[in-house]
């Protein structure tokens, strides 16, 4: 059963489906994400990290564009001082997406540009039609990016590669993309969607706190030094010993071997 969650702007829903939710921003014609869209981003994050249906989540803008990147007449009028108040919501929207604590994905078609790219990068995957175009344009306005653009696009694809991008503005095609490590999957035009649903319904039925501590594992870890991360990893490790699927995965594996566990997701 489907059903539709309205946040704060009537640009941005959340529609929740077989237990798999997509974030839907849909602002006519190349979503532009201008602050409203940012809060209710963050906002939407929110609503799907608390539901207890959602397993896995799809960030998606529609069959034409995904974000072809912020408000930029919007943010023509705004000063330094103004920028100063506003460059970390920005960036807490955002990281608030990148800390939804289930396994998600973007669904790229048409331009994930500026901080469309940067909201894409916030998802644990990425699914590009072949003619989606990716990149982070910011320098030809004579700035830089500023919602965790230097920072995940380097993690992503390496300092140099990242530096390739910035410094360049250049657009990337879905097939450089995959090849760089921005995108993970290529689909055909018009079907990133399908196949961002399907890259994530294989964890519907997982283990939800083994999946959430394994995330926050891997993405903590990489922001500190290796000890720091195998301290975290130990930590989440010995932690999901108190969930309910841990004792199902492990009987089932002795009863029946590998895979066949039936996870309640507690």
């Amino acid at each position: 059963m489907s059903r539709t969650v309205a946040t704060a702007s009537e640009f941005v829903r959340v529609e929740i489906d077989s237990s798999i939710a997509t974030i839907r921003v849909d602002r006519p014609k190349m979503n532009p994400l201008s602050t409203q869209i940012q809060d209710a981003l963050g906002e939407a994050a929110g609503i799907v990290s608390a539901d207890d249906e959602v397993a896995a989540v799809v960030l998606y803008g529609g069959e034409k564009v995904f974000a072809a990147g912020a408000d930029i007449k919007e943010m023509e009028t705004m000063s330094y001082t103004d920028m100063v108040q506003r460059a970390p919501l920005i960036q807490a929207a955002f990281s608030r997406v990148a800390r939804i604590p289930k396994p998600t994905v973007a669904a790229i078609e048409g331009y994930a540009l500026g901080a469309g790219c940067e909201l894409a990068m916030c998802c644990d995957f990425r699914v590009a039609a072949s003619d989606a175009r990716l990149g982070q344009p910011e320098i030809l306005l004579g700035v830089i990016p500023g919602a965790g653009g230097t920072q995940r696009l380097a993690r992503l694809v390496g300092a140099s590669r990242a530096k390739d991008l910035v410094f360049t503005g250049r657009m990337v095609d879905a097939e450089e993309a995959e090849r760089i490590g921005l995108v993970d999957e290529v689909s055909e035009p018009g079907g990133a969607h399908a196949a961002a649903v399907e890259r994530v319904q294989r964890y519907v039925h997982g283990p939800a706190f083994a999946l959430r501590a394994a995330k926050e594992a891997i993405d903590r870890g990489l922001d500190n030094d290796l000890e720091t991360g195998l301290a975290i990893e130990a930590m989440q490790f010995a932690g999901v010993f108190a969930t309910k699927d841990r004792q199902i995965g492990m009987t089932s594996f002795v009863k029946d071997g590998p895979g066949k566990a039936e996870f309640e997701g507690r």
